[in-house]
């Protein structure tokens, strides 16, 4: 088990989603319920299946909740896109955040390949062994 809280694509995960949230505050009252709910829920999802990841018992189900989150950030990469191109986002915030979540995403990525690495050279030497 991992503490979740100490890596570093947990940590800008949780920033992207307050900047989420304290962004999306502005968004029209009857997007309450669409956009505005879709994206919290989206980004969201980025840091808390990293924390269930790193509850997990094996590197493999840790790595299969990475790839959700990263599958979590192609989601609100679109809801971002969509609500920059509604007007409900200024350009100078939007290319902010997508900057932000480009680099969490490649984060993630290569944390992701760093411990299926691992697990593949491990499973490889416990079959040589």
């Amino acid at each position: 088990m991992r503490d979740f809280k100490k890596l570093q694509i947990w940590q800008k995960a949780h920033q992207l989603t307050l900047a989420i949230y304290k962004t999306s505050q502005n968004f029209p009252i009857d997007e309450r319920f669409g956009l505005t709910s879709q994206l919290r829920r989206a980004a969201i999802s980025i840091p808390s299946n990293i924390a269930e990841g790193c509850g997990r018992n094996t590197v493999g189900e840790l790595a299969q909740f990475i790839q959700i989150a990263i599958g979590s950030s192609s989601e609100v990469e679109y809801q971002l896109l969509l609500a920059h191109d509604l007007g409900l986002i200024s350009d100078e915030i939007y290319v902010q955040l997508k900057n932000d979540l480009s680099e969490m995403i490649r984060m993630m990525i290569s944390y992701n390949d760093k411990i299926r690495n691992h697990k593949n050279k491990n499973e490889s030497d416990n079959k040589t062994s």
